[in-house]
């Protein structure tokens, strides 16, 4: 799934650790990152989001319940 616009980073990072399956950020390079790791979350957050609204970002999440989550949060932030 691709997202746009993540105007509320701490807001988005706790709707990540509320899903119950992985989801994974898709690095423009084709990398990887399981999100639900903290540390992973860190490495995202410094070295990818580096200003205080991200622009583009696709996600792949385990189950279908995890996208719904995030898709609703984005719509609620968004509007």
């Amino acid at each position: 799934m691709k997202l746009e616009n993540i105007k509320d980073v701490n807001g988005f990072f706790e709707v990540i650790d509320s899903c119950t399956g992985r989801v994974e950020l898709i690095s423009p390079e084709g990398d990887r990152l399981n999100l639900k790791s903290k540390l992973c979350q860190f490495i995202a957050f410094t070295s990818l989001f580096k200003s205080q609204e991200i622009a583009s970002l696709e996600l792949v999440t385990e189950n279908k319940e995890d996208a719904t989550k995030i898709l609703e949060f984005m719509t609620d932030k968004n509007n």
